[in-house]
C-alpha cells in the first residue's frame, strides 16, 4: 500500500485491528445482555462464571482498544455529515467506553464483595480487588444491572444509526468499520 493510499485510508475507514477489536467486543456484549438478565432472574450456575469469565475479557479489550484509538484516531466522519450528528457519534462511542469499563469494573467489585471468586474461563482467577461486604455487593449489581440496561439502550442507537447511515443515507459510514475503505 503506497503512503497516500494509507493516508487515505485512515481518514475514511477503521483499520482491521479496530475493526477486529469493535466486533469481537460487539459479539461479547450482545451475548452479555441477555445472559446477564438470566442469571439476575434465574439460578442458571454454570452461566455465572461464563458471565464473569465474558466481563473480564471484554474490560481486557476496552482496554486494548482505547489504546489502539488513542494510538490510531478514528478516521473523520465524510462533510456532509450534519455537526450535531458529529457530535452525537462522539458521544456515543465515549459514552459506550466509559460504561464497558464501568460496567465491567462494577461487576469485578461486586462480586469481590459478594465475596465470590471472577474466574477467566477456567484458566485462572483475577484477584479480590475488594473485601467481603454483601451490602455493597447487592448495591453494585442492582447498578450493575441498569447500567447494563443502559449499554443495551446505547446500542439500539448505535446500531440504529449506523443502519440508518446504510439503508436510509445510503452513505458510507457503516462500510468503514465492515471494509475498513470506501469508494472515494
Amino acid at each position: 500500500m503506497t503512503m497516500a493510499k494509507a493516508i487515505e485510508h485512515q481518514r475514511n475507514g477503521y483499520t482491521g485491528t479496530a475493526r477486529l477489536l469493535h466486533w469481537v467486543t460487539a459479539a461479547l456484549v450482545l451475548y452479555q445482555i441477555p445472559v446477564g438478565i438470566l442469571i439476575a432472574n434465574f439460578e442458571l450456575g454454570p452461566l455465572y462464571d461464563l458471565h464473569k469469565s465474558v466481563g473480564t475479557l471484554i474490560l481486557l479489550l476496552t482496554i486494548i482498544r482505547l489504546a489502539w484509538r488513542w494510538a490510531h484516531p478514528a478516521p473523520t466522519l465524510p462533510d456532509h455529515i450534519p455537526v450535531a450528528q458529529r457530535h452525537a457519534a462522539v458521544a456515543m462511542h465515549w459514552g459506550l467506553y466509559a460504561l464497558l469499563l464501568v460496567q465491567t469494573l462494577i461487576g469485578w467489585i461486586g462480586t469481590a464483595a459478594y465475596p465470590a471468586p471472577v474466574p477467566f474461563f477456567g484458566l485462572f482467577e483475577f484477584p479480590q480487588i475488594w473485601w467481603d461486604d454483601r451490602p455493597l455487593s447487592d448495591r453494585l449489581f442492582a447498578l450493575h444491572f441498569w447500567i447494563g440496561i443502559l449499554i443495551a439502550v446505547l446500542l439500539v442507537g448505535h446500531i440504529g444509526a449506523a443502519l440508518y447511515h446504510h439503508f436510509v443515507r445510503q452513505d458510507e459510514v457503516l462500510q468503514r468499520m465492515l471494509r475498513g475503505e470506501v469508494a472515494s
